[in-house]
């Protein structure tokens, strides 16, 4: 790996970092430790926008039930559907769902809300606000 690069993913990692869920996550996937399905889909979910698929699969592939392949898998679904970056109400809904938690902080009113901890692209944002005013039209035409 080039100097340029390291620099660049130090960087990454850095941002991601600056999300305490995001380092927990980051940490347990260094330290080989299961995080679960749903910690494997939001870390992909999240740290999409800050690492590309080779430093994803490098951190996943060491996860029980998920090579190389599996990991590139989740990283392809998640790219094609193009889902942002999970709420912390449907993380702490995926949490209950299995033995790792995903949010280090879950009694932290403010703990793993991502989308206050670190920036996204400008993109991320325009769904979200996309996906509102498309659910506010749907219930306004319902009514």
């Amino acid at each position: 790996m080039s100097k340029a690069a390291k620099q660049t993913t130090q960087t990454a990692h850095t941002e991601l970092r600056k999300s305490q869920m995001m380092a927990h996550l980051l940490d347990a996937l260094e330290e080989g430790t299961d995080i679960g399905h749903y910690g494997r889909l939001t870390f992909v979910m999240v740290a999409r926008h800050f690492l590309d698929d080779d430093q994803m699969v490098k951190l996943l592939a060491n996860q029980p039930e998920l090579d190389e392949k599996a990991a590139r898998m989740l990283i392809l679904q998640v790219q094609e559907r193009d889902y942002n970056p999970p709420k912390r109400e449907k993380i702490l809904e995926w949490q209950a769902q299995q033995d790792f938690p995903i949010c280090p902080s879950s009694e932290d009113p403010n703990g793993c809300n991502v989308y206050r901890d670190l920036e996204f692209p400008q993109t991320v944002y325009d769904n979200v606000e996309e996906f509102y005013e498309e659910r506010v039209q749907a219930e306004t035409n319902g009514n």
